[in-house]
Formats: structure tokens, C-alpha cells, sequence
């Protein structure tokens, strides 16, 4: 459920998102606190970053990297958002597709950064508005200051959201491509579609990934084509579909389910790549 205080809290946050980007560096050089964003290591190759925002509060972030990577992933969750993500490295929703699969990301080349959201936040109905679209912005700009290489953003089912709404209001250059799998496209109980993210704004690469045996009802694969031609300003938009997977979710819009990808982790993941390193 979206409160009004979550509604204050993720507005307030975007807000002060330039805080974390380039644009933004000489403000950010007078308030941003010196040890505010150093990495917690959380073991090898992966660390747990703070990135501070205006008011106080903190955005946090895993980031987890390859030892040469070619590349960095921007990765948003779907759900609410929230992954519970500690200081630490432990994840407590470690089950969406994004999050559990970065080591296969990792061993492909890219490395990943998995935002939370703060103060446990549901992002539900919030994630079209271009208050997070700044958000997005922010945290492709600080994945730019990581690493050299390109930048991609992928959203999974609610977090696809998310990822066209980054996608449309990127700055020009900054993202390689963006990357839809089981998109939300029929209006649920977040209240936004892929629909709501203005698709017509984007500019960049898009790859639209559907399953065919996905049987979550607010992302039904064949809505794949649909969400591909709204995509009229962008040159290179592709739908890619795949089958398989198995349940273990109770519901079939649940993470392990083929809505999820759950066991066919590989093979998507292999698809999606090749599709980046022809991008990047």
C-alpha cells in the first residue's frame, strides 16, 4: 500500500538525488559528510555503499563487480522494492530475480548496482513519476563514477516501471540500452503500468524480454509487442521470448515462478548479455 508518508519520503529522497550526481558535484562537495558513502566490504568483489541525500538520509546501494568489468548493470527490483538490504551485505528479499542472479551478471562480464529503498519505502504507484525518474538518473551517474564502461538499466516486472521511466528521462548518452523483462502492462494494485513511464521518450537501445508460460495477470507476455511500439522514439527496440521455468512461489506473479525466471536463470541471463555486448 502506498502511504502518504511513503509518498513524502520517496519525493523528499528524489529530490535530493542530485546530490549524487555529476551534475550536482560542487553542491555535493559542501554536503555531502566525508565518511557518509564509504563501501562496507561485504566480501569479494561485492560492497554496501550510502549514498547520502539531502535531509539527512541515505540511499543504499550493493554493488557488486567482476574483477574486469566491462560494464555496469543498474538492476531495479520489482515488488515493492524493498530487498532489506543491511549494512553488512545480508539481503533479507533475496529471492527477485534481479538480486539473486548478479553473480551470473558478474560472471558474464557486468558488474550490478541494486538500489533499496529507504526506510523500507513501498515504491508501489511511485515508480512513473519523474521524482524517481531523478533517482534513476542519480544512481546511472554514480554508476558511471564506479567504473568505465557503459551503463544499462533493467527493471523486472514492477521495477520495469522503473527502468522506462529512467530510460525516458535519461540524459542523452548516459545509458547504453535499456532492458524490460516481464514488464507490468495491465493495471494492478500499484495503480502504473509500463504505460504511465512515458515509453515514447526513449531514445536508447531496448530490449523487451517476455516468457511465454509467464502467467502473472499484470504482465501477460503477449503484451510484449504492444509495449515495443509505444517505444516510437527509440531506433532499436527488440522483443526477446523464452519459455520455461518452474513454481515455487505461492503466486504466479511471485519471483520463483517463470514470471521470475526461476530455473532458467542461465539461459535468460545469457540472452540478455549477448543483447548488452552487442550495445555496449
Amino acid at each position: 500500500m502506498v502511504t502518504g508518508r511513503n509518498l513524502r519520503r520517496v519525493v523528499s529522497l528524489t529530490l535530493g538525488a542530485a546530490l549524487i550526481t555529476g551534475t550536482a558535484s560542487a553542491q555535493a562537495s559542501r554536503d555531502i559528510r566525508p565518511h557518509a558513502s564509504l563501501p562496507t566490504s561485504v566480501g569479494a568483489g561485492e560492497r554496501v555503499i550510502d549514498l547520502p541525500l539531502r535531509g539527512g538520509d541515505h540511499q543504499r546501494v550493493l554493488f557488486s563487480a567482476p574483477a574486469r568489468p566491462r560494464g555496469t548493470i543498474v538492476m531495479l527490483p520489482g515488488g515493492a522494492g524493498d530487498v532489506g538490504l543491511g549494512r553488512r551485505g545480508d539481503v533479507q528479499h533475496d529471492e527477485n530475480f534481479v538480486v539473486r542472479t548478479r553473480a551470473l551478471w558478474n560472471s558474464h562480464g557486468y558488474a550490478v548496482l541494486i538500489p533499496d529503498t529507504v526506510d523500507r519505502a513501498n515504491l508501489r504507484g511511485l515508480r512513473s513519476s519523474r521524482a524517481y525518474a531523478r533517482l534513476v538518473s542519480g544512481l546511472v551517474d554514480f554508476a558511471h563514477r564506479q567504473i568505465a564502461g557503459p551503463v544499462f538499466l533493467l527493471g523486472t516486472s514492477q521495477g520495469s516501471i522503473a527502468a522506462m521511466n529512467g530510460a525516458a528521462h535519461a540524459a542523452p548518452g548516459s545509458i547504453a540500452g535499456v532492458v524490460l523483462t516481464e514488464s507490468v502492462s495491465v493495471m494492478g494494485g500499484s495503480g502504473e503500468t509500463v504505460f504511465d513511464a512515458e515509453p515514447q521518450r526513449v531514445r536508447a537501445p531496448a530490449l523487451i524480454v517476455a516468457n511465454r508460460d509467464d502467467r502473472c495477470n499484470v504482465a501477460p507476455p503477449q503484451a510484449a509487442q504492444r509495449i515495443a511500439a509505444a517505444m516510437t522514439g527509440s531506433q532499436n527496440v527488440r522483443v526477446l521470448t523464452v519459455s520455461g521455468g518452474t513454481t515455487r512461489s505461492p503466486k504466479d506473479c511471485g519471483s520463483l515462478t517463470p514470471h521470475g525466471y526461476f530455473g532458467i536463470e542461465g539461459q535468460v541471463v545469457a540472452a540478455i548479455g549477448k543483447w548488452m555486448d552487442a550495445h555496449g
